[in-house]
């Protein structure tokens, strides 16, 4: 058995594993995020994230989400490998990297990470759906990967995996599904949401592009302008800003702390 060296980090609730990919060790992503993602058998993460070579940016960022999928964006993951890059690497405070959603801008300071996002697409400010025999109505954007957006109030009280595993799997977003969150506005400058994500396929403590997702179609729809913070499930704050004209949404930024927990070999 070779053993795999990794890092364990975490950003607002989300946990991720990271892999030093440069070199190829890792011969088949989804089968070994699968195990190392596993809580019992393995280390236990939301996702595996793969530092890759790029001839493009500064290096290539991979997403896998806990089943073996593979992600476009994942907002938390930007801030994880951002942070591995520069503590563990020895990148300096500010560069690019690319992901499937295009090129990522970061910059660290301390274990506060801001990464600039890429624009979202696919707006849509009011849409409806037929869940479990009532008719749901939501907000949709695209921030690097698919979100519907609920606004509730008793956000505390929503079902949110039950509810949230119905829109993920409605037939409106077949083939890939999309990513569920349910916000309550708290006032101008703040949001509270809670997010069922596709790929863990169950409620995570945070989501960074849900979060993004949030804020933005918050402001679209007038409850609130930028910056915004989101409080997230797992108590931790995100910061959100962007610009917006009419329906265009340029600039968009997502600010948090980031932590390395522990690093390890992992025998494959």
């Amino acid at each position: 058995m070779n053993p795999l060296p990794f890092i364990k980090a975490v950003a607002s609730g989300n946990d991720f594993v990271i892999v030093d990919n440069r070199r190829g060790i890792v011969k088949n992503p989804a089968q070994f995020c699968e195990r190392i993602c596993n809580r019992h058998q393995g280390i236990g993460a939301d996702g595996l994230l793969l530092f890759e070579n790029s001839r493009k940016t500064d290096f290539k960022m991979r997403i896998l989400n806990s089943d073996g999928s593979e992600a476009e964006a994942c907002g938390n993951g930007f801030r994880c490998i951002a942070l591995f890059a520069k503590e563990k690497l020895g990148y300096p405070a500010g560069f690019r990297f690319e992901a499937l959603a295009g090129i990522i801008q970061a910059r660290v300071n301390g274990k506060s990470v801001r990464v600039e996002m890429v624009n979202p697409s696919g707006l849509k400010k009011r849409a409806e759906l037929q869940v479990q025999g009532h008719r749901l109505h939501y907000s949709f954007l695209n921030t690097g990967v698919p979100h519907a957006v609920i606004f509730v109030e008793g956000l505390s009280k929503v079902n949110v995996e039950e509810l949230g595993r119905a829109i993920r799997h409605h037939k409106d977003f077949h083939p890939k599904g999309t990513n569920v969150n349910f916000v309550q506005v708290e006032n101008e400058k703040e949001i509270h949401v809670r997010t069922y994500e596709r790929g863990v396929e169950k409620e995570t403590l945070a989501c960074g592009t849900g979060s993004t997702a949030s804020a933005i179609l918050s402001s679209v729809l007038g409850s609130t302008r930028p910056p915004i913070r989101v409080k997230t499930s797992g108590g931790e704050i995100l910061n959100i800003d962007f610009k917006l004209e009419g329906d265009k949404i340029t600039q968009v930024t997502l600010e948090g702390e980031a932590r390395l927990v522990f690093e390890g070999k992992f025998f494959q």
